[in-house]
């Protein structure tokens, strides 16, 4: 072959390799096998299965490397025979000096089909050999890879170590061109991953947003799924499931199309998790199916038995087949610990000792129980191994080891929450020890001792409130994504009022939302807690306040709750849960209707008749049990659950009586009303409200000295400028609760909605805000009695008391309470008795006196 022609195949064939390496690098196996081929073709190489012949031509080496970068294509299409037929084809052509590049490739394919110690003994060999022979850019993948796999196995140090080197590698190596940008990128992908492990949820999304945006510039379009599959997975370990869904149901999208089936497989299997931990052990059993066959084709036994696994925990949460789950739970064990999986292995073998216990079989559970935490175990597994312990006592009569076991998992828990600055999270990751808390309120239930009981109230309800909220400015691009929403939000706002939809207007806010919030989970908390209120100085305050104290539980279908009255604890015995609930729906369906309607005379008088239906039904359920001990004094209450959106002051009993609600005696002791610092009262109307001038307008006779903003001075700027350290604010403003996203429950101003995310960016909440507005005292309760929404919002935030409505309230009716209640508090009333006399004017208006009343 004449040598022009040499040096033109020779560097055309360079050129396919590096094309086809990019791309499988990419996330695009198929387009980077097509290069490769095309490669391989120009070389002249016979066949993809064939070994070279032994007058093979002067390309051995170069062909050593196609065929190398092929087998890569090929096992993450699934074809891991085909896979190691090519890597012996390149062992017969390598020369000494590049053994390294063939180590490396042999050593990602063990690992991509589960042969884990095979492809670390490689990856080992490979790494030294790559250093002397300088193959700087192959060593920076083979660094990637050997991370990968320490991370997998759980050696987070080791992992970051070896992405820490490939990072420093690659920035040597300039950092620019070969791929090296999105090498970079994975080496913080790793980190990520790594970070998820050791519990820093914010760090790990600070990690998988730097290379997302590496991805997005670097054409790595491929690894965006993957990406995304990792976040969910940092999601589901923080407690958010169904964000955590959000995620993968998008990458499991685009997987079929990109062939990766290795890590479509992965986020399958992640899928069932996210589905058990919504209690959907259905689901969650059909996904771990659906992974476990995916890996099998592949080939790859150890993610198999991770699926497997992942089965029999579906099966325990749907308490089905618990003795073939405690066998097949503790064969697994074994086989996870022998491949490489210590993790993965101690959660099979508590799920052994789970399901002996709930089978009565004790002793078969301590056999499963022997060891101890292990250095670096996930969270998830430390809390597993306290929720087991703490099964075992309460099976076995031990009370004590089920108190301190539960206990020892809750303060672990309060840790891990400590290390967010977003509430979102702070209140998520309560589902993470729902199990360990609802373990230890159940024990202290059945031993009957109501101290004992407020005791494990205070450790498992509104952990959040004790936190110490983190206040810092958002960065440029959270800065404009909130202005573009704020826009946004306005023009849908104003074209729903011209009958428009705008569907294209609403998909980006939708995106904008999810921008915005994801950014805020980000942010890491100072791990500062208030301490927890004690039974003694809880009955003390509320006897000064002249009031009971009233928190309200769920246990086993029937509602209870611990009342404290006169320096005594009591618990009493209340309705079912279920009726409750129904109740309240109802009661919200009836007030929504009535309001600001004029209905025909014969449909009033029926609304009417339910509500008194379900006032009384309430009040049979919830209050007259608990009278005789409440008396005539005033009360504050601590709902669980759908009771967050009671209205209280419409219930027979309660009506004209103060009444306070707050989510846990510590949240109502830390916002303990003392004299108001000699501010101007803040008073605001918002657009497009027919009452909200003349209301503010009243207000301000009240109070002459007032700042008062409405018309065009009424926006979100000068708000929220004025908010910041105010006294006393009042607001008559369209409100809206959002179900779905509440960190964007809102109020309608003039240039847009002031929004629950703008309310957690206060440095100094008002300490009392009233909002003459709908329904924005509804929240959203997550597990733990963990609230969110935008009366919420104020009371993180550090807002002492908040007046809102927990439904829809006509307009006229408010302002008349309004301008009562306004009055009341000029003469020297507490916030909860000047509302509890003010609502009297109007029988049907569900304003409620959140946070500190008293």
């Amino acid at each position: 072959m004449p040598l022009a022609n040499h040096i033109e195949i020779d560097a055309r064939v360079r050129e396919l390799h590096k094309r086809g390496v990019e791309a499988t690098n990419s996330g695009r196996p198929v387009a980077g096998a097509q290069a490769l081929r095309a490669g391989l073709l120009l070389v002249g190489w016979p066949d993809a299965t064939r070994t070279a012949p032994p007058d093979w031509p002067e390309w051995a080496s170069l062909t050593a490397r196609l065929l190398g970068s092929l087998a890569a294509t090929e096992v993450a299409q699934g074809n891991s025979d085909l896979s190691f037929t090519l890597l012996d084809s390149a062992e017969s052509l390598v020369p000494p000096e590049e053994r390294g590049i063939l180590l490396q490739h042999r050593g990602l394919m063990m690992a991509l089909v589960g042969r884990m110690d095979e492809a670390l003994a490689c990856l080992d060999d490979a790494i030294p050999l790559l250093r002397h022979a300088g193959e700087q850019l192959v060593l920076t993948r083979t660094l990637l890879n050997r991370g990968m796999l320490h991370q997998i196995a759980g050696r987070v140090r080791l992992a970051v170590a070896d992405l820490e080197q490939c990072e420093q590698v690659a920035t040597a190596m300039g950092g620019v061109g070969d791929g090296l940008p999105r090498t970079i990128a994975k080496a913080a992908h790793g980190r990520g991953q790594c970070l998820v492990l050791t519990g820093d949820i914010p760090g790990a999304l600070r990690e998988f947003d730097k290379a997302g945006r590496v991805y997005a510039e670097q054409g790595g379009v491929g690894m965006l799924p993957v990406l995304a599959a990792d976040k969910a997975r940092a999601l589901l370990a923080a407690g958010l499931p169904t964000e955590a869904a959000a995620e993968l149901d998008v990458a499991l999208e685009r997987f079929p199309g990109l062939r990766m089936n290795q890590e479509h497989a992965e986020a399958e299997l992640t899928r069932a998790r996210v589905a058990l931990a919504l209690g959907d052990a259905a689901t969650g059993r059909s996904w771990a199916v659906r992974a476990e066959r995916r890996f099998e084709r592949r080939g790859n036994a150890t993610w198999a038995a991770v699926a497997a696994l992942t089965k029999l925990r579906a099966d325990f949460v749907a308490r089905r087949r618990l003795s073939a789950v405690a066998s097949g739970s503790a064969e697994l064990a074994i086989r996870l610990k022998a491949l490489g999986l210590p993790n993965d292995g101690e959660v099979a073998e508590l799920l052994a000792a789970r399901a002996n216990i709930a089978l009565g079989l004790f002793e078969e559970a301590r056999g499963h129980l022997g060891g101890r935490d292990r250095t670096g175990a996930p969270l998830e597994t430390r809390l597993l191994r306290r929720l087991a312990l703490a099964e075992l006592g309460a099976a076995t009569g031990e009370t004590r080891k089920t108190f301190a076991n539960a206990r020892a998992g809750l303060t672990v828990l309060r840790e891990h929450r400590g290390r967010f600055g977003s509430v979102d999270l702070q209140t998520g990751a309560t589902l993470l020890g729902g199990a360990l808390a609802e373990a230890g309120l159940a024990a202290a239930l059945e031993q009957g001792s109501p101290p004992v009981v407020y005791r494990w109230l205070e450790r498992s309800r509104a952990q959040a409130f004790q936190i110490r909220p983190v206040h810092r400015p958002a960065d440029s691009a959270t800065v404009d994504a909130v202005a573009e929403l704020r826009l946004l939000a306005q023009q849908v706002r104003l074209a729903e009022l011209d009958g428009r939809k705008e569907p294209e207007m609403r998909r980006r806010c939708v995106q904008l939302e999810r921008d915005i919030r994801a950014k805020g989970w980000q942010l890491d908390g100072t791990g500062e807690y208030h301490a927890p209120a004690g039974l003694g100085e809880l009955s003390a305050e509320l006897a000064v306040a002249n009031s009971a104290g009233i928190s309200f539980l769920s246990d086993r279908g029937r509602l209870r709750a611990l009342v404290i009255s006169g320096g005594k604890p009591s618990m009493v015995g209340l309705g079912d849960a279920a009726t409750v609930f129904e109740a309240i729906a109802r009661l919200h369906s009836d007030l929504d209707a009535l309001c600001g309607r004029r209905l025909p005379a014969a449909l009033d008088k029926v609304i009417r008749s339910s509500v008194r239906s379900q006032q009384q039904m309430l009040a049979k359920h919830l209050l007259e049990p608990l009278m005789p001990l409440v008396g005539d004094l005033d009360v504050v209450l601590m709902p669980t659950g759908a009771l967050s959106a009671v209205p209280w002051g419409l219930l027979p009993g309660l009506r004209g009586r103060p009444v306070t609600v707050t989510p846990s005696p510590s949240a109502w002791l830390a916002a303990k009303l003392g004299e108001p610092p000699a501010k101007r009262p803040l008073l605001i109307a918002g657009p497009e409200l027919e009452h909200a001038s003349d209301e503010v307008a009243k207000l301000a006779e009240i109070y002459p000295e007032a700042v008062v903003l409405q018309g065009e001075m009424a926006t979100v700027e000068a708000t929220l400028k004025a908010l910041d350290g105010s006294t006393s604010v009042h607001l008559a403003a369209h409100g809206h609760h959002e179900q779905e996203n509440v960190l964007f429950s809102r109020l309608d101003l003039v240039d847009g909605p002031l929004m629950a995310y703008d309310i957690h960016q206060l440095n100094a909440a008002p300490d009392h805000v009233v909002l003459s507005a709908c329904d924005v005292g509804q929240t959203v309760v997550r597990t733990g009695d963990e609230v969110l929404g935008f009366t919420a919002a104020l009371l993180y935030s550090g807002c002492k008391t908040v007046v809102s409505s927990v439904a829809r309230v006509d307009d006229q009716a408010a302002e008349a309470v309004m301008v009562a209640y306004h009055r009341a508090l000029t003469r020297g009333y507490a916030p909860a008795r000047a509302l509890a006399d003010a609502a009297l004017i109007e029988p049907l208006v569900p304003l409620v006196c959140f946070g500190r009343g008293s």
